[in-house]
């Protein structure tokens, strides 16, 4: 039986910046920004056990290296390859925080990941997927006219205590296919559709502001899902989610959503991603819902 108490969830989504050997003038490479990322999450985290984190163009290095500071081991530690959840087959966990997603290139570890980070002890992994956002969403591949293979990652758990399921979206649109990002909006809407009554959270980069086509789809009268930022019950920090390293760009492009349905918003940040040392930690800034699941 289900537990019908309320359970508060946080939710955290940040494009990190990929490490590139290239930066942008104001840009610091992975090793600088990689200490002032991971803090970030543990700060925001560490009174949240059920806080499920969403990050965008992480690399596979990247990858260990935060896994690695959430969970307080070194890089050279032996962390899976793929992803792989202790609770399915009821091993009991060594790390703190475990993870799904895979690279986006070629279905393994070869190019960015949209992985979705939680703790095994709190939310048991029940199933996952990467749908890749294209006309052949089981493979690898770009669609339409994205300059990119996009991606979005799918999570069906249940809470360990409450035994409450949930349905958890990551995925990064493509930031130069207008026609990429509209179909992507609607490969995503049929996955909230396929979960049924099962409440759905949807968190990432849609290279969208408000008035564009993909947004407006996912938020629209006719879609389950709703923009976190307008249901919320009090709001915090800042509003511009994309800032690029210069502020040079200034767009709100970074969203959590949740379904209509089966949720409230207690609240709302936007986090800071710069510093009186003036570094940034990405050019995007982290996006924070604090939200209840009541069915």
């Amino acid at each position: 039986m289900k537990a019908h108490a309320a359970l508060p969830i946080r939710i955290l989504t940040h494009n990190i910046r990929y490490a590139t050997k290239s930066p942008f003038k104001g840009e610091k490479p992975w090793s600088d920004r990689k200490h002032l990322i991971v803090n970030e999450l543990k700060y925001t985290t560490a009174h949240n056990p059920e806080a499920f984190i969403c990050l965008q163009e992480v690399l596979h290095g990247q990858l260990i290296d935060i896994l690695s500071g959430l969970n307080s081991t070194p890089s050279s530690a032996a962390l899976p390859a793929q992803p792989r959840d202790p609770s399915i087959d009821g091993e009991k966990s060594k790390y703190e925080w475990t993870y799904i997603g895979v690279g986006r290139d070629d279905g393994l570890q070869a190019g960015e990941y949209s992985p979705i980070i939680y703790r095994p002890a709190i939310w048991k992994l029940d199933r996952w997927k990467s749908v890749w956002l294209s006309p052949t969403p089981d493979r690898p591949g770009k669609g339409w006219d994205a300059g990119s293979v996009r991606i979005v990652t799918v999570g069906h758990f249940t809470h360990q205590g409450s035994k409450k399921s949930v349905v958890g979206l990551c995925t990064h649109f493509d930031e130069q296919g207008e026609v990429s990002r509209r179909e992507s909006a609607r490969i995503i809407q049929g996955i909230v559709r396929d979960a049924g009554k099962e409440p759905v959270w949807l968190a990432g980069d849609l290279n969208s502001e408000m008035d564009g086509e993909a947004y407006r789809n996912l938020n629209g009268e006719e879609s389950t899902l709703g923009d976190a930022r307008g249901e919320a019950k009090w709001r915090y920090g800042n509003e511009i989610t994309c800032t690029g390293f210069q502020q040079e760009e200034m767009t709100v492009i970074d969203y959590v959503f949740v379904s209509k349905q089966g949720w409230s918003v207690e609240g709302f940040s936007v986090l800071p991603n710069r510093f009186e040392d003036g570094v940034y930690s990405s050019d995007h800034r982290a996006v924070v819902v604090d939200a209840v699941l009541n069915i």
